[in-house]
């Protein structure tokens, strides 16, 4: 019998067995990259009794059961939204969008206004926070990015979260690190807070995306954000996201990683680092 099934039929209160967590763990593993060592049962018993009890589940064993069943696919992509940690905020690592605003985008600006294109990807945008950051950014450097080619694609994993960055409404402390003259400017009160204006929201796009699943992108991207997110990846599969991420970017391109996170394996000879988590992509690739 195991420990959850011991506990008998009060959901509320249902225990994560090991090996229950071991399978958890190795379900995350497989559908997300995501690590999830022994020591954090404690946290994937007390997300997903929640679920429990919303299902009126008795154990944990009965929602194995579930996700692991034909019809499982709806409660694991919730199972994993509710293991994803979605930490962010506008602005975060400002050196980052720094660099972004008074380096790289008035040296791409000649080119752009000769008709060519900017392509920036927000690889793990949570609830839209970083990709808007990004845009005001763009739209400080280049008030007339409207007009030109430019395009910020936003991913994550979580449906929830691209949804809520699809819609752009924040509550006003989200705000609290935007200059208020490009608050009013650039955003509309809506619902309490505030919604990105048509300026932000015209050079974002929101997709559903598993960075350790298929890509379907097939241009590259002269700025790539994967930031704070790797750190949860083991290390081959933080390796391997890294060298996928290296394909994407043109030589002279730019990849921001998160503060605690290192490039490691094939990628690290072709970049190099030009800032703090900030590299550029070489023209060749060292050997």
């Amino acid at each position: 019998m195991t420990a959850s099934r011991a506990r008998g039929a009060d959901h509320g209160n249902a225990v994560l067995g090991m090996a229950e967590f071991r399978t958890i763990a190795d379900l995350i593993h497989r559908e997300t990259g995501i690590h999830l060592p022994d020591i954090k049962r404690a946290m994937v018993e007390g997300r997903l009794a929640r679920r429990l009890r919303l299902l009126g589940l008795p154990d944990f064993a009965a929602y194995l059961d579930l996700v692991g069943g034909r019809g499982g696919a709806g409660e694991r992509s919730r199972m994993i939204a509710a293991l994803t940690t979605n930490v962010t905020r506008f602005n975060r690592e400002p050196h980052h969008f720094d660099a972004l605003r008074q380096g790289i985008l008035p040296a791409l600006a000649p080119a752009l206004r000769r008709g060519g294109r900017l392509r920036i990807w927000s690889a793990a945008c949570s609830s839209g926070e970083e990709p808007c950051s990004i845009a005001l950014a763009i739209l400080a450097a280049l008030p007339d990015a409207p007009r030109l080619d430019v395009r910020v694609l936003a991913t994550d994993i979580n449906a929830e979260m691209v949804a809520r960055g699809r819609a752009g409404v924040f509550p006003s402390a989200a705000l609290a690190d935007v200059a208020p003259a490009e608050r009013t400017r650039l955003f509309e009160p809506a619902d309490g807070g505030w919604r990105a204006g048509p300026e932000i929201a015209g050079l974002l796009s929101f997709r559903v995306l598993n960075l350790i699943g298929e890509w379907p992108m097939r241009g590259r991207f002269d700025v790539i954000f994967c930031r704070n997110v790797a750190i949860y990846f083991d290390a081959p599969t933080q390796m391997r996201l890294w060298e996928r991420l290296a394909a994407l970017v043109p030589a002279g391109g730019h990849l921001f990683i998160g503060h605690s996170e290192r490039l490691a394996g094939p990628a690290e000879r072709m970049f190099r680092p030009v800032g703090t988590t900030m590299y550029q992509r070489l023209g060749e690739d060292r050997p």
